[in-house]
């Protein structure tokens, strides 16, 4: 039986290759997935060795704290391919755990492939000549990259963002408000603080700042916060009690992101996959983030690109504002939030620069990504 090896690092990871092995799997049913994967390749039948959990961490100075930990779950995993060679590896994503183990692979004669393509055009050009040594073809999910791939020989495929299959062309704005049983006139606010139970440490109370904020201008709101773990609800939920904001009207949902968003008629989120999903939602938004201050140091001084919200970045401007670490105080947030929901035409500005944005990614993403991946089987 053909075995691929496969690493993901997180939930975002999980949903793609969880697509992926499904494609594949469509033309070759015979084939078998080991290495780490989350719930949703285990259900397309992928054996992870160990939790997915493990790679999950987040900024510099919390990856160096579990650093020993990700070193040796790194060797076990190395020790586990090189005694039970794959046909071929998938790393998809973590990029910093995966280039490593993609370059001792490929020295030994395995051919390996790296799904989603790092930052590179954001900050660390450099690695290209690391990720030439590691990779035998990357996938990339955005159209701009392959360009920086091939300049350096690096075989690529541009197949899309499967977000953007995913989620419907046409605004879902108003079955969704109809779905949460929202009244007319009243205004929505989604609030996404982050996956992460780090991000909404970082974020929660400036969020609820926000709230209090924005209801000194726009009474007739309604904010809704959806978390998908337990944990983060409950950080979040103790948030508003140390605020004493038991009284707005702030809805904390388990889950429903997308349903949250695309019922909204401005997004406050953090910087990440939430950013793309709210564009492909056709909601206007205002990106925030926050990090420990030596991260974000540290971070600025790496980076060139003059801004981080993917939107911005896939359009090459600031089509929404970003209001950053020492910017995102609850005054400047509910300001710009405010001018979002009253400025109609900007609103609809925005809405046709993320149609244009949501046509580019969809290309059938886990088909693309199938199809370069069985011309190395």
């Amino acid at each position: 039986m053909p075995t691929i090896g496969i690493v993901a690092g997180e939930a975002s990871g999980d949903l793609l290759g969880s697509h992926l092995i499904r494609a594949l799997k469509a033309q070759r049913p015979d084939l078998r997935f080991v290495g780490i994967a989350g719930p949703k390749m285990q259900s397309e039948g992928a054996q992870s060795l160990f939790p997915m959990e493990r790679l999950a961490v987040r900024g510099l100075f919390e990856v160096l704290r579990h650093l020993p930990g990700l070193l040796r779950l790194r060797k076990q995993l190395l020790r586990h391919f090189l005694d039970n060679p794959p046909d071929l590896f998938i790393g998809i994503d973590a990029p910093d755990f995966n280039f490593t183990l993609e370059r001792k692979l490929k020295r030994k004669g395995i051919r390996t492939i790296h799904y989603v393509s790092p930052s590179i055009w954001a900050w660390r050009k450099g690695r290209l000549g690391k990720i030439k040594r590691a990779v035998s073809h990357m996938l990339a999910l955005f159209p701009f990259e392959p360009a920086l791939y091939e300049k350096v020989g690096i075989p690529v495929s541009y197949v899309g963002h499967p977000l953007a299959d995913i989620i419907p062309l046409a605004s879902q704005y108003q079955t969704s408000r109809e779905q949460l049983r929202i009244r007319d006139g009243l205004a929505v606010i989604a609030m996404l603080p982050g996956s992460r139970q780090s991000e909404v440490e970082q974020l929660g109370d400036l969020y609820v700042k926000t709230a209090k904020k924005i209801l000194q201008d726009q009474p007739n709101v309604q904010f809704l916060v959806p978390l998908i773990t337990r944990e983060t609800r409950d950080i979040f939920q103790q948030v508003i009690y140390a605020n004493q904001a038991e009284h707005l009207p702030i809805k904390v949902m388990f889950g429903h992101a997308h349903l949250a968003m695309a019922a909204a008629d401005a997004v406050i989120v953090a910087a990440g996959t939430a950013t793309l999903e709210a564009a492909l939602l056709k909601r206007p938004m205002v990106i925030t983030y926050r990090m420990p201050r030596l991260s974000w140091i540290f971070l600025k001084r790496m980076n060139y690109l003059p801004y981080v919200g993917l939107p911005n970045i896939l359009a090459g401007k600031f089509v929404v504002p970003e209001l950053l670490q020492y910017e995102a105080t609850p005054e400047r947030i509910a300001e710009t939030a405010l001018k979002l929901i009253s400025d109609r035409e900007l609103v609809k500005d925005i809405e046709q620069q993320f149609t244009v944005l949501h046509q580019q990614l969809r290309q059938d993403t886990a088909s693309k990504a199938a199809a370069a991946v069985l011309q190395y089987l």
